[in-house]
């Protein structure tokens, strides 16, 4: 969590229901930035199994219009180079795809891993996570939102690491008032039968968020992992499937916000 005062699944369903896609212009044309000087710091992962107890934490920014390209280039690197720190396991930062999200709408996202919910809470109060905040996210931002959650997977086996190029869809889900237990428990199952359902989906992961003061509302999330784009649109392309998960779900939920990004390299995170 970055001490920030901070379809997935279902996101092809509800794109109709809630706004048509968004898509960012991509800002490398606009952006001509910089890449590293030298590749972040990295850590060992192939024998670090993803489990339930696995530890997501999400963060959305909006960068401010006309915001210097130097300095998103220095909030996407700091952020990046958090993978330094003994706590993380795995952390990447870089600009958002495309969003379906209206009226909320973001412009980057990270996405970071750790063992436990005190390793999540040491990294937020570590040094170098607070000074990158300051001092390299806070000035240049309109809008943040978080969302932290501990992970159900049917994913045993897999490494936390998410690789270079990967698909990453992200979906947050607002909940209407006063449903019980059960429907969160219905939602969960229709997210893992689309990751049943779906070869081309390399990871699930979904939850229940624990930080609230920093997630707008919303209390329920997801994030899919394809090899790459089109093997995400080729999900989002069945419509069948995907509206009779929408009928599953729909009459349960006020909004949702779903953000697809592509997982960078180290030297093409910088954009």
């Amino acid at each position: 969590m970055l001490c920030l005062k901070a379809r997935t699944l279902f996101s092809p369903s509800f794109s109709n229901t809630f706004s048509p896609p968004i898509r960012l212009p991509h800002l490398k044309p606009s952006f001509s930035l910089k890449p590293y000087t030298q590749s972040p710091p990295s850590k060992p992962t192939t024998n670090i199994k993803m489990s339930s107890e696995t530890i997501e934490h999400v963060v959305l920014f909006k960068v401010k219009d006309n915001t210097d390209p130097s300095k998103v280039n220095a909030m996407v690197n700091g952020l990046n180079a958090l993978i330094s720190l003994e706590q993380v396991v795995h952390i990447t930062a870089g600009p958002v795809l495309r969003t379906r999200s209206q009226p909320l709408t973001f412009t980057h996202v990270l996405h970071s891993r750790y063992k436990s919910k005190d390793d999540l809470a040491a990294y937020s109060a570590h040094p170098s996570h607070v000074s990158v905040v300051k001092e390299n996210v806070l000035p240049i931002v309109d809008d943040i939102m978080a969302v932290d959650w501990v992970s159900s997977s049917s994913d045993e086996g897999h490494v936390y690491s998410v690789p270079s190029g990967s698909a990453v869809k992200l979906t947050l889900l607002k909940l209407k008032e006063n449903l019980g237990e059960d429907v969160k428990s219905e939602i969960f199952r229709a997210i893992k039968g689309i990751k049943d359902s779906f070869p081309q989906i390399s990871q699930i992961s979904y939850g229940e968020n624990f930080s609230p003061a920093r997630a707008k509302g919303y209390t329920l999330a997801s994030l899919a992992v394809y090899p790459g784009v089109s093997d995400l649109e080729a999900v989002d392309s069945n419509h069948e499937f995907v509206n009779s998960q929408k009928d599953k779900v729909r009459d349960y939920l006020e909004s949702v916000v779903v953000v697809d990004y592509v997982v960078p390299s180290p030297q093409s995170a910088s954009l």
